[in-house]
């Protein structure tokens, strides 16, 4: 083998970057419960768990396995990296306003030990070698940078969380979402095979259309009709048995008209409820289309 050759990057399948991902999923959790003991309780843990996740997804497609590094360490890496960047993006504080800020606390403290009582702005402006006017603008700093928690805000020592409204859905809206997400799978899997490839590589797969193009033997632009004649079939194929109403009158050719009725009734047909509901999972979506684009 030549060094050009060895030094050339190895891109991996759909197929094996999402058995990379599934089998690396721990790790997220390993490492977003390290970093959240260490973090105030207002930082939400769903949101470093969603960077990390990122991170491992981003790494599956950049991995080159001929480096001879572990995917375990590069997407250690990538997800600690994603995770911190998420923390800095969440605080606009600089950390020089948050070390005035410390100093300004550190001084008041002993000023108050010392005094017996809460010093003056004088007083704490004289201690600190600043004007009251720099006392005033660190003070404010700090305060617009502080992050409340929103714990122990209320009588009882509960969440504030606690007595506001909740704007999660409830038991039965979850499985309408949950079987919704399931007629559009069966959508999918009716639509005609080329409609079918269009959708799929460039939904699912994130293939460019130039890409779909050469491989269905037609232009850009004929990939583009069919991405929307695809759309308006998904879209009036499930709301046929969601939302009747919305579908509107066929029109047209017989034969086109008979085509639209088959599609129709055969995405009722991919499955029952029980079975749309296991189809509605992320993992159930994902592994066919990537079986099927490996």
């Amino acid at each position: 083998m030549t060094a050009d050759a060895a030094s050339t990057p190895v891109e991996l399948t759909d197929a094996q970057r999402a058995e990379l991902v599934e089998k690396h999923l721990p790790i997220v959790g390993y490492i977003t419960s390290e970093f959240i003991g260490r973090l105030p309780s207002h930082v939400s843990r769903d949101d470093l768990t969603s960077a990390g996740l990122m991170a491992l997804f981003q790494a599956s497609r950049g991995y080159d396995p001929t480096t001879g590094v572990p995917f375990a360490r590069y997407a250690n890496t990538r997800i600690r990296g994603a995770i911190l960047d998420d923390l800095r993006g969440a605080d606009w504080a600089s950390r020089g306003v948050r070390s005035r800020a410390r100093k300004l606390s550190a001084a008041e403290d002993q000023l108050t030990a010392q005094l017996g009582r809460t010093p003056t702005p004088v007083e704490l402006a004289s201690a600190l070698g600043v004007s009251v006017r720099e006392l005033t603008e660190t003070r404010d700093e700090s305060q617009r940078a502080m992050v409340l928690s929103m714990q122990g805000f209320t009588a009882d020592g509960g969440s504030i969380d606690d007595h506001l409204p909740a704007h999660t859905p409830g038991p039965e809206a979850e499985l309408l979402h949950r079987e919704r997400l399931g007629y559009l799978r069966s959508a999918i899997t009716a639509l005609p095979e080329r409609l079918r490839i269009v959708v799929e590589g460039y939904f699912l797969a994130e293939r460019p259309m130039a890409e779909l193009a050469e491989e269905l033997g037609v232009t850009e632009s004929r990939i583009s009709q069919m991405r929307a004649e695809a759309l308006a079939l998904l879209r009036d194929g499930m709301n046929t048995h969601l939302s009747p109403e919305m579908v509107p009158p066929a029109s047209g050719p017989a034969t086109a008209v008979k085509r639209k009725e088959a599609y129709y009734a055969a995405v009722g047909t991919q499955s029952d409820f029980r079975a749309r509901l296991a189809l509605s999972s992320f993992g159930a979506f994902a592994t066919p289309v990537a079986a099927r684009t490996a």
